[in-house]
C-alpha cells in the first residue's frame, strides 16, 4: 500500500473505530521520513479523519448491554433462565419502545484465577439517549445483585424501512 494510502486508512481506522489499525503505527515513522510529502498526506489524513467523524457523530446511537444473570457475590444465578429473561423484557418494555434480546453464555477469569461462567443476556437498543440506558443498566444491577452491567455504544445509521 503506497504511504498516502495507508495514512488515509489509518486516520479512518482510528476515527471510525477509536483502535490503531495494524501497522499503523510503524507506517506513521515511514511517513514522517518521506518529507514534505509525507506533510501533504497527513493533512488531508486528519481532514479525512475528521470528516469521518463528523459523519459518525450525525449518525444514531445502538447500545449493546451484556447482562450476567449471577449473583456477583455467590457466582449462583439468582433466577431460573427463564425467570431473568421475562424479568429482563418487564425492565426494557418499560423502559423503551423496543429492544431485541439474544441469550449468551458468558465467562471469565476471576483476580483468584478461577474459571466463571453464566447465562448471560445481550441486550440491544436503539432510538434512545445514553441516560435512560444507564438508569436501565442501574436497574438491571439492582434486579439481577450485579456489579456492572457491559454498554458497547456504536455510531450507526437506523433506518425502519418499510418497503415503499
Amino acid at each position: 500500500m503506497k504511504i498516502r494510502e495507508t495514512v488515509l486508512a489509518c486516520a479512518l481506522a482510528a476515527a471510525i473505530a477509536a483502535v490503531p489499525l495494524a501497522g499503523c503505527a510503524s507506517q506513521g515513522t515511514s511517513a514522517s521520513a518521506s518529507g514534505s510529502a509525507s506533510s501533504a498526506t497527513a493533512s488531508q489524513a486528519s481532514a479525512a479523519a475528521s470528516a469521518t467523524s463528523a459523519t459518525a457523530a450525525a449518525g444514531d446511537a445502538e447500545y449493546v448491554l451484556y447482562l450476567g444473570t449471577n449473583d456477583k457475590d455467590t457466582n449462583q444465578p439468582v433466577y431460573s433462565r427463564e425467570e431473568s429473561k421475562e424479568r429482563a423484557k418487564a425492565i426494557l418494555m418499560k423502559n423503551f419502545g423496543g429492544y431485541t434480546i439474544q441469550e449468551a453464555e458468558g465467562g471469565w477469569k476471576g483476580d483468584d484465577g478461577k474459571e466463571y461462567q453464566e447465562y448471560s443476556l445481550i441486550i440491544y437498543l436503539s432510538d434512545t439517549d445514553i441516560d435512560t440506558v444507564h438508569a436501565t443498566a442501574k436497574e438491571f444491577i439492582d434486579e439481577f445483585h450485579q456489579s456492572s452491567v457491559l454498554i458497547n455504544t456504536q455510531r450507526v445509521e437506523t433506518e425502519f424501512y418499510d418497503g415503499k
